[in-house]
């Protein structure tokens, strides 16, 4: 997909997407050396982002799977269309006797199965795809074992139709929520990446790559805000898609800095449950988090300066 760790930096800032130069190389040779990656973290800490700005990358597509209690293989795989083959079967000559072998052998073939996101992955003929295996936490062990197939020879044994084998090999993207510990057999298949909630500087650096018509001043005391925020026991902290909402919000509101009158505005951008909306209204709690918002985010501004001090020594 990629010709080096260089290229693929590139296509991803030309997708806007922000990533570690650890991570990049970690990605580069899963690449190169077609393995999964599996992504573990919380919940809305971009893991997802990662299948999307990579597919957009390599200028292909995704293939997501989305994972749910109780996914069985034709809701990954897929299955034979039963009108399609009954439709078929009226349209044969009735006044002759069938050729009942041929007809069956025709009747199996994947002119007549419905592929899922797991077989359309392997399928792709021009260029390989993302194929994204989201919240691969919610299965059980038996659909993990499905995905070993795939994942180790990449292709799929499918009765009556048979061995189907990859055209071309997806990259692969497995996510997990860690609500479900994933088996040994996936983690040894993959290379495991880490993602937690990123940092004020690393949230300051997204800000400014997806909300870049926000002002500076705004991107700073947003990213020092979320991480007050998400420092709270809160049963769901902000995303950072929402992090990103609430940049463009104070941007078309005029304002660089939140204050006690904006809670009732924010509140819906920020907080999706009634538990974690009666915290924030408790009383000082929102002043509290502005008090911290300030402190991180003097913090932050000490660290700049110290940085430019240094850069302007060494320059000099």
């Amino acid at each position: 997909m990629f010709s080096s760790k260089q290229n693929l930096g590139e296509r991803l800032a030309v997708a806007r997407y922000v990533i570690d130069p650890e991570l990049l190389e970690v990605v580069y040779l899963a690449g190169q050396m077609k393995k999964p990656l599996l992504v573990e973290g919380p919940a809305d800490s971009g893991k997802t982002e990662l299948a999307y700005a990579l597919a957009k990358a390599a200028e292909t597509h995704v293939e997501r799977l989305q994972c749910y209690e109780g996914i069985d293989g034709a809701a990954a795989i897929g299955s034979f269309d039963q009108g399609l083959q009954r439709l078929f079967l009226e349209t044969q000559n009735v006044n002759s006797k069938p050729d009942w072998p041929s007809v069956r052998q025709a009747l199996h073939t994947l002119e007549f199965f419905v592929a899922g996101p797991l077989l359309r992955a392997l399928l792709c003929e021009e260029q390989p795809c993302v194929l994204l295996i989201d919240e691969l936490d919610k299965v059980d062990s038996a659909f993990e074992a499905l995905l070993l197939e795939v994942l180790s020879a990449w292709q799929f044994s499918i009765p009556k139709l048979g061995t189907i084998r990859a055209r071309t090999i997806p990259f692969v993207v497995l996510t997990s929520n860690e609500e479900r510990r994933i088996g040994d057999p996936l983690r040894r298949r993959s290379f495991y990446v880490r993602f937690e909630y990123p940092s004020t500087e690393r949230e300051i650096q997204i800000l400014a790559c997806r909300a870049s018509d926000c002002r500076l001043e705004v991107r700073r005391h947003t990213a020092a805000f979320a991480r007050a925020l998400r420092s709270l026991s809160l049963s769901k902290p902000p995303s950072i898609s929402e992090i990103l909402e609430m940049a463009e919000v104070m941007e078309m509101l005029g304002i660089t800095e939140v204050a006690p009158v904006l809670r009732n505005v924010l509140l819906p951008v920020l907080v999706k449950t009634e538990s974690d909306r009666r915290l924030l209204l408790i009383d000082d709690q929102w002043e509290s988090l502005i008090y911290d918002t300030k402190k991180y985010l003097e913090e932050r501004l000490v660290m700049e300066r110290e940085q430019c001090c240094v850069s302007a020594r060494f320059h000099g």
